[in-house]
């Protein structure tokens, strides 16, 4: 039993024989989520097969969620059951590769056909004194340097040990650990890596982070992070985030920045780089080597959103951020349906919209569009020879929601996602996706 698993029982030990004080059950709640998910991905270019990843399922959600014994030091605990069942996978055009965690959705067997369900459970153990609170097992942070994908039929999820403290005024620090990941088309725990790293074989079993948050004003909120994932990057993170009233509308500007450089054995061993350009480096890859800037400016009035911003990846590598080829979010300005514009040298425009329908008098429905355009990317074939230069891709997201207001399905969500991305770059191909999500949720307790 390895020394998160031994913590975990005992914080769970010692709760269960507090499970009865007032508090820990008065306050718990729990839901069960469902989601209908639909994904197709079609492949615009080039002769090879398949030409497209189509999927379908039906998620569940289980959460239970705690309160606190009573006294001094307060203990609890949170679960999550995750359960998605096939209802269909193309026909073959699941998305799975030999060297792929599983297809777009779901986990895949040994001939590579989709699975016909899989399933995973997680608990948490918590303890809080005034308002400092330490969680052990499942986590699902949302930070700058590690954020959690909920992009498909089941979200992704965490192993490790977190600690959040709010008793400053103003300021909340978050500091942990991870030690595994379980994708979200996964029931296995896996290590962790980076975009570039040999699939499957090199990975690391730590990741450090910690950092905080604090109004400076309550219209300014300014933010540091540093995330560690050992034997591969070290990452700095700065973050300004003000909101301005002007005129009948309110002016939000997203400032970040991002060092990210090498670490352990990502600086001298080809099986842990880094992809990106490195000129007259066989397949462009090296150590990490990046820095990120942008900012992002949404200025709402009246149920619209116009939105503006702009980034710049510089250095050597990409941007690196945790991701097991298996599905990953990224803190970043960029980071769309499709692709996360961050390539070594890329320089990336946006222009977005969005509209509340309920400034019109229809509750629950919502509208936005995305359009991005990066440029300035090289790269480099097997060989070390240029295979880009100054290629460019673009990509444009629709999105359409709405959630019923009211009577017998009321909070049932129904979205439409649309995306095309279209580039220059050579040996790639451009793609358009579509997904359909019915979801639903259901208060237990």
């Amino acid at each position: 039993m390895n020394k998160s698993t031994l913590s975990l029982a005992v914080a769970v030990g010692i709760m269960a024989q507090q499970a009865s004080a007032a508090g820990f059950i008065e306050d718990s709640k729990a839901t069960l989520g469902l989601r209908n998910f639909y994904i197709n991905q079609d492949y615009r270019d080039g002769s090879a097969k398949p030409n497209k990843n189509e999927e379908w399922g039906q998620g569940f959600d289980l959460r239970f969620t705690s309160g606190y014994t009573q006294g001094t030091v307060g203990f609890g605990i949170d679960a999550i059951g995750l359960l998605g069942v096939k209802l269909d996978s193309g026909g073959g055009t699941n998305g799975a590769t030999a060297t792929s965690y599983g297809g777009t959705v779901f986990p895949s067997k040994s001939n590579g056909e989709a699975v016909d369900n899989f399933s995973s459970l997680g608990l948490t153990a918590k303890a809080k004194i005034s308002q400092t609170e330490l969680k052990l097992g499942t986590l699902q942070p949302k930070l700058p340097v590690i954020v959690t994908n909920d992009g498909r039929l089941l979200p992704q999820t965490w192993e490790g040990g977190q600690i959040t403290s709010g008793d400053i005024k103003d300021l909340t620090l978050t500091g942990g650990q991870i030690e595994h990941v379980k994708g979200r088309n996964s029931s296995n725990n896996e290590q962790l890596s980076i975009n570039g790293a040999s699939p499957r074989t090199i990975n690391s079993n730590k990741f450090i982070y910690a950092g905080g948050d604090y109004k400076l004003t309550k219209d300014l909120t300014a933010q540091y992070y540093y995330g560690n994932l050992e034997e591969f990057y070290k990452q700095h993170f700065l973050g300004l985030v003000h909101n301005w009233a002007i005129g009948p509308g309110v002016l939000k500007s997203d400032f970040r920045y991002f060092n990210s450089t090498d670490d352990g054995a990502n600086g001298h061993d080809p099986l842990y780089f880094s992809t990106g350009n490195y000129s007259g480096v066989k397949n462009g890859k090296g150590k990490v080597d990046n820095n990120l800037y942008s900012g992002l400016f949404l200025y709402t009035v009246e149920g619209h959103t116009f939105g503006g911003g702009y980034q710049v990846s510089n250095g050597n590598s990409d941007f690196p951020w945790l991701n097991q080829g298996d599905g990953s979010s990224a803190y970043i300005i960029t980071d769309s349906q499709i692709q996360k514009f961050a390539r070594a040298g890329e320089k990336t425009w946006q222009a977005r919209y969005s509209f509340d329908f309920a400034k019109v008098g229809v509750p629950g429905l919502t509208a936005a569009a995305v359009y991005l355009h990066g440029d300035d990317i090289d790269t480099v074939n097997a060989a070390g020879r240029q295979a880009a230069n100054g290629a460019s891709e673009w990509e444009r997201d629709l999105t359409l929601g709405y959630v019923v207001q009211s009577g017998a399905l009321k909070n049932l969500g129904l979205m439409w996602k649309n995306a095309m991305w279209r580039t220059d770059l050579p040996n790639t191909r451009s793609q358009d996706e579509n997904r359909l999500v019915v979801s639903y949720s259901i208060p237990l307790l």
